[in-house]
């Protein structure tokens, strides 16, 4: 009897072993991102919070990009089934196979697949198998078109019926399994304040807070700072310093603000390694690179810390300070900590706003896919490129370079949807410039032109507005109301945009083309409290997700006003940690002490301004735009 119970149980035992085989079986998860060599790929982590993770794109612009590649260690040798996770980006405007098509190779050997071409979703799509001889093995992307094909990541398993979940909770909880990265962040601490967005605003307001004698961190999702102002979306610097009644605010923007003006302009305008060596050279900033804010620790109504991952690596922190400045213009911080906003244009009569609609909606200032070309002097040739998008004679733009009118997305979500309006702005470069190249006759002017940039990061206005203790609206600005607690002054008019109606006419509900409507105002200086949040207790704002309504976004929202934003941030911070006390506290009982620090100023004041380009003007001499 003990003999027949001791084979049942050995029974028992070889069934669960084989099905834990059969469960277990040999899998290698690869994140594209994490390659080694990305050739001409580029990491693109805009939209890695709707479809979970950064990724590769091959944004060569018509022209295959070079290839991607890596050494991977595979667990044993043997068949494996492979599958990558991509997307057929003009899947909404065209039913069938798309442009960003792209293969693969593994250990030498080509695998047969066209990926990134069908569906229409991100999806695991399968790319074939290979036998594995060498558990070391080259793996390599190749692009074939040069049109933005994309790849998430790879997997690779023995079992053909295996396959990572799509369902974007589960696809995560596989993720962290699969890189084996831990359940909890680990904390670091240390800082007296966390800097999230690494724009003007948020270069301005952690040098700021540095040179005040704040422990710093400051984190940044691309690898180059400046945001709007880099040379990844290159939009130039707006707005005036040196006005209002604290005329030291904005001199930080004399050390580090680009010299020269002008939208899609070489990468040179925008002088990145000025940003770069001013945060450098503050031994009180720490510096996360390619850090996207992901979650958010809450302690009662106050935030504990910011959970930032590595774009490339998927290496999570902790970030832990009293406190925290959201400067990542969609208000990211603000919404993973519960803090209030508002999205899209508030009624006319909600607060008695003349330039506001009758009725409240979501629309929304765009976002910008800004490109131009250039004369190589010989004749260049650019691909067909029709994918649901029909440009003709009658509807063609004839231009060389598309800037800031150039604007999608007023109708979208600007948060839910934003892959798919920046990848219509490279669809409307595509399809316009194929038909520019390829359409217009033996005398064609654009013969001997070729793209020579279009952006992939784009370049957004308007999204989320984190609410604070006073809500800055249109009356303010044009009575211009007197508040005790006025900061840095905005300059520039109230400058709203709306689709072009000729744009409309050829392209209804598909717009591409803005206008800029513009009401002037006198200097402005923005309330304080609009500067930090009225219901999570220790986080400030600066930069376009402050507390304004949509209307008064139109004045506030230029760089060098978002900049010295971020100066007086990073001085109200300074007087938080020398009081121990909130943002709010320096309304309530430091507000004097605020004022002598603006009056003084952080930056070289006696540096010349160098920012006199596209400061704005009167209504004879309109600013250029954004």
């Amino acid at each position: 009897m003990q003999y027949k119970v001791n084979m049942r149980q050995w029974i028992a035992t070889m069934a669960w072993l084989m099905v834990n085989a059969l469960a277990s079986a040999a899998d290698l998860f690869v994140e594209a991102e994490s390659f080694s060599d990305k050739g001409g790929w580029v990491v693109d982590q805009q939209f890695m919070d709707l479809m979970g993770s950064p990724y590769l794109l091959a944004h060569g612009m018509g022209v295959p990009v070079a290839d991607a590649r890596t050494v991977v260690v595979f667990p044993e040798k043997g068949t494996y089934y492979v599958y990558v996770r991509t997307y057929n980006w003009t899947s909404p405007w065209m039913k069938g196979p798309g442009p960003g098509c792209f293969s693969m190779s593994v250990g030498g050997k080509r695998l047969s697949a066209q990926l990134g071409v069908e569906g229409e979703r991100w999806m695991w799509q399968p790319a074939g198998r290979v036998a594995v001889k060498q558990l070391h093995a080259e793996v390599r992307l190749h692009d074939l078109t040069g049109f933005d094909g994309r790849c998430d990541a790879i997997f690779f398993t023995t079992d053909a019926h295996r396959l990572p979940p799509s369902e974007a909770e589960a696809l995560a909880g596989f993720r962290r399994k699969a890189l084996q990265l831990p359940e909890t962040a680990p904390c670091q601490g240390g800082f007296d304040l966390v800097v999230v967005g690494g724009g003007v605003a948020g270069i301005s307001a952690a040098v700021s807070a540095a040179r005040l004698g704040c422990r710093v961190a400051l984190v940044n999702d691309r690898p180059v700072l400046g945001g709007n102002n880099s040379s990844e979306v290159r939009v130039h610097l707006g707005g005036r310093i040196e006005a209002g009644p604290y005329r030291e605010l904005g001199n930080l923007q004399k050390e580090f603000g680009p010299a020269r003006g002008g939208n899609a302009q070489p990468a040179d305008f925008y002088e990145d390694d000025k940003k770069a060596a001013i945060v450098a050279a503050e031994e009180n900033i720490i510096l996360y690179a390619s850090y996207r804010a992901v979650d958010v620790r809450k302690r009662g109504s106050a935030i504990s810390g910011v959970v930032v991952k590595h774009v490339e690596t998927g290496r999570e922190v902790s970030l832990e300070a009293p406190l925290y400045c959201d400067c990542t213009g969609d208000g990211t911080v603000g919404y993973l900590a519960g803090a209030d906003y508002r999205m899209g244009r508030e009624s006319r009569e909600e607060y008695g706003e003349s330039l506001a609609p009758e009725q409240a909606d979501g629309m929304t200032m765009g976002a910008s896919v800004q490109w131009y070309s250039e004369d190589i002097g010989r004749a260049s040739v650019f691909p067909e490129f029709s994918y649901g998008m029909a440009i003709d004679t009658q509807n063609c733009e004839r231009v060389t370079m598309g800037e800031w009118t150039w604007e999608t997305g007023m109708n979208r979500h600007q948060i839910q949807d934003f892959e798919q309006i920046r990848d219509y702005g490279l669809l409307v470069v595509y399809s316009n410039w194929s038909f520019l190249k390829n359409h217009l006759g033996k005398d064609n002017p654009y013969r001997t032109r070729q793209l020579a940039w279009v952006a992939y990061v784009s370049g957004k206005r308007e999204s989320r507005r984190l609410l604070g203790d006073y809500i800055l609206k249109e009356d303010d600005l044009r009575r211009h109301v007197v508040h005790e607690d006025g900061t840095a002054a905005s300059t520039w008019s109230i400058d709203l945009h709306y689709p072009d109606p000729q744009n409309t006419a050829h392209f209804p509900g598909q717009e591409f083309k803005s206008i800029a409507r513009h009401v002037n105002i006198h200097p402005y200086p923005i309330p304080y409290r609009c500067l930090y949040s009225r219901n999570v207790d220790n986080l400030f704002m600066a930069g376009r997700d402050i507390s304004v309504t949509h209307v008064a976004l139109g004045t506030v929202r230029v760089m060098r006003t978002t900049g010295m934003m971020g100066e007086v941030v990073g001085m109200a911070a300074s007087i938080c940690k020398r009081h121990q006390v909130q943002p709010r506290a320096v309304y309530r009982y430091h507000l004097e002490e605020l004022k002598e620090l603006m009056r003084k100023g952080v930056g070289r004041g006696e540096l010349p301004n160098n920012q006199h380009y596209n400061e704005g003007g009167t209504l004879e001499k309109r600013p250029e735009v954004k």
